[in-house]
């Protein structure tokens, strides 16, 4: 079994890495992609719980990037290098956006009428990158909302009284630090960008090698439609549960989406050829 879309509490998952792993593990996950939201924190822990459990870890991030409008394109990077500079210098710079945007998020909260502390949201997040997530969980905490769901529906989600537009970072800039970290860039939750084709025109000739089809909130006639358009653009067909924690989001358990290990050969063999004779990272 395959999951390569999930997070840690390196970003805005709860589980540890390590428990993260165990987890799988449990489950009977052979393979699993960690992608925390814009930093690489928990991967060396994630590989080395991983050569504890049998499980194969392929280092990974979901770049977080800005589109037309009030839109989002999420970008996966596999098999990326963890320590390439440039990558982490931009990680840094997503980091200070990220929590600029939470300030703004909670000041527009506490002006409707649903306040939070600024200082438990950050403390929620602990080291890992901070994010809506946590900003959901100090409002379950006061007792504004009783789930995660709820506080994206009610206040954070796009349109809501909490909601403030991401830090922008170009997805052409995105895919450039994921290759030149020697990964393969995948184009997250397909359908969250709004216009998949035209997404696909854009970013196809710069570098964009995956889809993410098989992916956990999708129904099976939404992924079969997916692989026919990554079939149709050349690209890699990928998937995973886009898993933050139990009870997180309908849809999104631990290896959820039945992935084809197809899909793992093809990274593979995709990031051999960005980086040739590099080592793959494995657990």
């Amino acid at each position: 079994m395959v999951d390569l879309h999930t997070h840690s509490n390196a970003s805005d998952g709860v589980l540890p890495p390590a428990v993260l792993v165990a987890e799988a593990s449990r489950w009977g996950l052979r393979t699993l992609g960690l992608t925390d939201h814009d930093t690489t924190a928990g991967v060396g822990e994630a590989v080395a719980a991983g050569a504890r459990f049998g499980v194969e870890i392929i280092p990974g991030v979901e770049l977080s990037t800005g589109s037309d409008g009030d839109r989002e394109i999420h970008l996966l990077g596999y098999f990326i290098d963890p320590e390439d500079a440039k990558l982490q210098a931009g990680l840094a710079e997503f980091a200070h956006g990220r929590r600029a945007r939470v300030e703004r998020i909670v000041e527009r909260l506490t002006a409707v009428g649903t306040p939070v502390e600024l200082e438990r949201v950050f403390e929620l997040a602990g080291p890992g990158t901070v994010g809506r997530p946590h900003v959901a969980r100090a409002l379950i905490e006061r007792g504004h909302v009783a789930t995660v769901a709820e506080a994206f529906e009610r206040f954070l989600r796009s349109g809501r009284p909490g909601f403030v537009p991401r830090y922008k970072v170009e997805p052409e800039r995105a895919i450039a630090l994921v290759a030149g970290a020697g990964g393969v860039p995948v184009l997250a939750h397909p359908l969250g960008t709004g216009d998949v084709e035209g997404t696909l025109g854009r970013l196809v000739p710069v570098g964009l090698r995956g889809l993410e089809v098989y992916y956990g909130e999708y129904d099976e006639a939404t992924r079969a439609s997916l692989r026919e358009v990554a079939d149709r653009w050349g690209l890699i067909p990928t998937g995973g549960s886009d898993f933050h924690g139990a009870g997180f989001k309908p849809g999104r358990d631990l290896g959820g989406p039945s992935v084809p290990l197809e899909s793992v050969d093809r990274l593979r063999a995709a990031a051999r050829q960005t980086a040739p004779g590099r080592r793959m990272p494995s657990a």
